[in-house]
């Protein structure tokens, strides 16, 4: 049998030499079952084990080291192997980081998703340098015979203190191959403070060949042989062909094949729709314009935008269908309140908007399948494969490309088994590449929602009663503000649809935090209160013990006030026109709070002036320029779709297909974004998600002090036009 585990409290380091006196240093899992048992097999059976690799040191003082996840410009590529090297103590200018392939049983699991990548793999990645570090300081010690309390590593190489002599790492790489490796669960880790690399700005690893125009991206992969596809999807989500005009398509220049795929009808695998193969991109994007298919649309046709709209209202009005959270009276506690506010918000579906459209290159040949791809989740992409071409995952290669933006979207893999399925049909690897207007319609969308608020202040300008009634989109029982609300109330009634959904950056928080924050302004302008401070005083009550794990109002609170200084909330005075608004959000393990400055002309025209962060990821940054990166990307990612950005539905089909209807912010309408991280004894999380939730709420807040209106639905130029 062969391990799939990543390194844990049962793993272990072991070493092997290579050519040249160099050494490979990897880190293993034992199967959880084989403990006590003999492995899976039965009592006494050897268990076999397959090398986690991650670093590998050559006599020339080379040093490689293996990025496990997908990097989808959110810097893992970067920033994972910065943690070994700072824990080996390499010289980063001699590191050389290797984008590994797609294996379970070497890497682990493998995926870009919810800023997980650095609680999930940073301290398994310090022992692995740790253990690196450890072995190459005995070898020098030994070659010395010194004791080894007696030399220190740096920059790559090992010093014995008292005489001054010196070993490079790729000097001592042979005889610390012959060393027993240490046990990772007692391997020793640097202090902190005596961080070299952690916490420094450090360019991208892939930064020169992306300004210089180098492949890296799936778009760019070009195998021997390879032909191109196109796919024809039915305009309304889960469609059939019924027929099509493939023997006109396969008389055209350059086609090699044109063919009806019946497809399933799950709409993130494979769907029914017409490929159409041939020599060139272009020919086959040509000979697609002159394809004809009827489609049987199914039960979705019916399905529109202004009908969700109906349908909710209507679903409003009546009793909820499910009480997902109820504490205290909350009916008594509305009776007795000194002023009620009611809201309806809502937010649309959105596209993820990916400047690189959804591609892949598969290579089917013999009963197997090598793929390019740049999927944010390859391991689940390999089992989609593997299941609908009916073949053994084990006859799967998956190189993971880099992803020119994901956002979410490439957590889903309905390319990738359309390339494998068409290359299995076309007897040839193909690349396949979907156009703007496939990918924008053909996408698995931010869920809409609407919220039906109603809250309660007292005289004292306390918050004493909130009830949400939430319609499509879905809400966790401890979302804020729940149990910080005495008498609170979330409900939820479902609306079926067949439009495909799935995760956008920081799913979920994207529009619940458009909607919480900005209702809670409301609720201070009722309470006449400083929208700032309402918000530390609303979590300055002691939560239930039960709940503290949950949510550290200390550290959100924290954030607030870092904001409130750098910002310089409420001590600036502002022109006519101008606002500022303030918003926090907890997800994806960090704390942020956000101040917008913005202006709105006599036009209704937004321009955001300024964005002022402040964040709690925990104990350490990995790499500051990449983390200021992430955090200035966010605020403008939720910017640009707060502003303008809309996916509607007619007739079951997306009625936006390219950008001159789906707006991004472009670069003369940026704004700075300045940046502030508290550092907090826990422990360090990812931050490609928890940035951006804050900022849409902040703006809408910022236009409310600016001009009066407060914006309840998205998007905001639909609501100042």
């Amino acid at each position: 049998m062969t391990t799939s585990l990543h390194v844990d409290r049962r793993s272990f380091i072991r070493v092997t030499a290579i050519a040249g006196g160099g050494i490979l240093i990897g880190s293993y899992a034992r199967d959880a079952h084989a403990e006590g048992t003999g492995g899976a097999g039965g009592a006494g059976e050897p268990v076999e084990f397959s090398p986690n690799a991650f670093i590998r040191i050559t006599s020339d003082n080379r040093i490689t080291i293996i990025a496990k996840n997908p990097e989808a410009g959110q810097g893992v590529k970067q920033s994972l192997p910065m943690i070994i090297a700072e824990e080996l103590d390499a010289d980063w200018a001699t590191v050389t980081v290797e984008q590994a392939i797609t294996d379970k049983s070497k890497y682990g699991i493998q995926f870009a998703g919810g800023s997980l990548s650095t609680p999930m793999n940073f301290d398994d990645h310090r022992k692995v340098g740790a253990a690196g570090r450890v072995m190459l300081l005995a070898a020098a010690a030994r070659a010395w015979a010194v004791p080894e309390s007696e030399c220190v590593t740096r920059n790559s190489a090992v010093t014995h203190a008292k005489t001054g002599r010196k070993l490079s790492y790729g000097k001592l790489a042979a005889g610390a191959s012959t060393l027993t490796p240490p046990d990772l669960k007692t391997v020793p880790l640097k202090d902190p403070k005596d961080y070299r690399l952690l916490g420094k700005r450090v360019p991208g690893v892939d930064n020169k060949s992306i300004v210089t125009g180098k492949p890296l991206y799936g778009i760019d992969v070009v195998v021997p042989g390879m032909l191109y596809a196109v796919f024809e999807k039915c305009a309304v989500f889960g469609g059939k062909v019924v027929s099509a005009n493939l023997d006109r398509i396969k008389s055209m220049p350059g086609v090699k094949h044109a063919f009806v795929v019946e497809g399933g009808p799950a709409l993130d695998g494979l769907l029914g729709g017409v490929a159409i193969v041939a020599d060139s991109w272009w020919n086959a994007k040509t000979a697609r314009a002159a394809l004809q298919v009827k489609w049987d649309e199914g039960a979705t046709a019916t399905q529109s935008s202004d009908w969700f709209a109906r349908r909710a209202g209507e679903l409003s009005k009546a009793p909820s269908e499910k009480t997902i959270r109820r504490d205290g009276d909350i009916d008594a506690a509305f009776k007795g309140a000194a002023k009620v506010v009611e809201a309806a918000y809502f937010y649309p579906f959105i596209s993820h908007a990916t400047l690189e459209p959804q591609n892949c290159t598969a290579s089917f040949k013999d009963g197997k399948c090598e793929i390019w791809a740049p999927s944010q989740t390859p391991q689940s992409g390999s089992q989609l494969v593997a299941k609908t071409l009916g073949i053994p995952e084990s006859d799967l290669i998956i190189h993971m490309t880099r992803i020119g933006g994901g956002f979410g979207r490439r957590l889903k893999n309905d390319y990738m088994v359309e390339a494998a399925w068409i290359s299995k049909a076309a007897g040839a690897p193909v690349k396949l590449l979907w156009t703007r207007e496939d990918d924008m319609r053909h996408d698995h969308y931010r869920q809409a929602g609407f919220h039906y608020l109603k809250g309660g202040v007292d005289a004292n300008g306390r918050v004493v009663a909130w009830r949400n009634h939430v319609i499509l989109e879905g809400m966790g029982i401890g979302e804020f503000p729940a149990r910080f609300i005495p008498n609170y109330s979330l409900e939820t009634s479902v609306l079926s649809h067949g439009i495909p959904t799935g995760a956008l950056r920081a799913p979920g928080s994207n529009g619940i935090a458009f909607v919480i924050q900005s209702f809670i302004d409301e609720l201070a302008n009722a309470a006449g209160k400083d929208p700032l401070q309402f918000r530390i005083d609303l979590m300055s009550q002691p939560l239930p013990k039960t709940d503290a794990d949950r949510f550290d109002p200390d550290r959100m609170k924290g954030v607030l006030e870092l904001v409130r200084e750098k910002s310089n909330w409420g001590k600036r005075t502002l022109p006519k026109g101008t606002g500022v608004g303030v918003a926090f959000h907890y997800s994806h393990r960090g704390y942020f709070a956000e101040v917008v400055e913005a202006s709105v002309n006599a036009k209704g025209v937004v321009k955001v002036n300024k964005v002022w962060v402040a964040g709690d990821i925990g104990s350490v940054i990995t790499n500051m320029s990449g983390a200021e990166n992430q955090v200035q990307g966010a605020a403008i990612d939720g910017v640009s779709a707060a502003l303008g950005q809309e996916i509607t539905i007619d007739n079951g089909r997306v009625v936006q297909g390219n950008f001159d209807a789906y707006p991004l912010l472009r670069m003369p309408d940026s704004f700075p974004v300045e940046v502030h991280f508290r550092t907090t004894p826990n422990s360090p999380t990812g931050l490609g998600e928890p940035a951006l939730p804050p900022v849409i709420p902040a703006l809408c807040n910022a236009i409310y002090m600016a001009t009066g209106k407060r914006i309840r639905s998205l998007p905001i130029a639909n609501q100042l036009a």
